[in-house]
């Protein structure tokens, strides 16, 4: 966040007096920060067990979970990092934390939504190969790999100005953490590079995850399986639609949450003056509430909606009360899947990636993953 956006100028005496306009009550501080603080918890704690659900356990281990492992790491080192200093520093308009730590405060974000987004997206391209195209070859373990490593070096890359030019400075005693821009005749370098950040990691990959889902949904949706005149059908075209609507909650949750924050900061780039009134300091609380919230909602979709994860999730809460003895026997993973017939050894090579998207059904999805 800009300095200037909890900052107020008076002129008094021809001396510039600058003074934090932005003390809240205590009962709203303590109301925000019960706010922050659940979604750390609900995000670090859910994102752990997902990456433990998916390391810990080999048949996990496939294309799609890789990239969720790192969608995982990113969410929970944004909450752990990011939320509660973003908190702090917004409720105080005071920075406690040092030079180092306001460079990496103004890094980390960027490169954590970028590695989150991209590997969202990576996962839609993922399903869109293995089902539009499923002859072609997957990647392998050791090529995903190498994808997650491309994704954080340009996550990187693209954070590294907001690193670079970051910077402290007292005011009237106390210290403000803000982003000192270059300032060129020719350009607006801080209005180029905001314009670049929210284009390369919301509009564009949402672009791409569109049209890579409705692809997927049309095919699913309006396609037969070739050769099958089975009874079931109609299961399977429940489980397409159940698919779908998975795939177009998962964009729209990530979407929904992160909109008002780079509208937000579009308009702090052409409309700076309205960012000293009062009321911005609880609409930034709110947006930023929002967008990271973000990071707590996947742990919920998977293990709602992918049987393997819920039973991950009740192994790893066996402790509590509420979670039933014995009803985490699934976490082994063990396939409950019916044996090849000889028909559908016949047809696996055509329809892989549709069989494996299409008949998801309770206990029988092998990749276990919300997108």
């Amino acid at each position: 966040m800009d300095s200037s956006t909890m900052e107020h100028t008076a002129e008094l005496n021809d001396t510039t007096l600058y003074f934090n306009q932005f003390v809240q009550p205590v009962w709203r501080i303590v109301l925000w920060a019960l706010a922050y603080c659940a979604i750390v918890v609900a995000s670090v704690v859910g994102n752990t067990v997902v990456i433990w659900i998916i390391l810990a356990h080999k048949r996990m281990r496939t294309v799609t979970n890789y990239f969720l492992v790192n969608l995982a790491f990113a969410e929970a080192s944004m909450s752990v990092f990011n939320a509660v200093v973003n908190f702090v520093y917004a409720v105080h308009n005071e920075w406690y934390f040092g030079l180092m730590y306001c460079r990496f405060h103004n890094f980390f974000p960027i490169a954590a939504v970028f590695a989150s987004i991209y590997s969202m997206t990576a996962i839609s391209l993922d399903r869109y190969m293995a089902i539009i195209h499923p002859l072609q070859q997957r990647l392998s373990s050791v090529e995903t790999k190498v994808v997650v490593g491309v994704i954080w070096f340009l996550a990187f890359c693209l954070a590294f100005p907001q690193y670079y030019y970051s910077t402290t400075v007292e005011l009237a005693g106390r210290v403000i953490c803000y982003i000192e821009w270059p300032e060129y005749k020719a350009v607006n370098f801080r209005i180029i590079y905001h314009l670049c950040v929210t284009m390369l990691i919301y509009f564009l990959p949402l672009l791409v995850m569109g049209c890579a889902y409705l692809v997927i949904g049309l095919t699913l949706w309006a396609g037969k399986i070739p050769g099958d005149s089975s009874d079931h059908y109609r299961e399977q075209l429940a489980a397409k639609r159940k698919v779908v609507k998975m795939m177009i909650m998962v964009v729209s949750t990530f979407a929904v949450c992160w909109l008002p924050y780079h509208v937000y900061f579009l308009m702090y780039v052409y409309f700076p003056h309205l960012f000293e009134k009062l009321f911005i300091q609880q609409v930034y609380l709110a947006v930023m509430w929002l967008a990271m919230s973000s990071t707590m909602y996947n742990p919920f979709i998977y293990c709602f909606l992918n049987d393997r994860f819920r039973s991950g999730f009740k192994r790893a809460f066996c402790w509590c009360p509420f979670v039933a003895e014995g009803s985490y026997e699934g976490l082994e993973l063990k396939s409950t899947q019916r044996p090849p017939t000889q028909r559908s050894v016949y047809k696996v090579s055509h329809m892989e990636a549709t069989l494996s998207s299409v008949q998801q059904l309770p206990g029988q999805n092998l990749e276990a993953g919300p997108h």
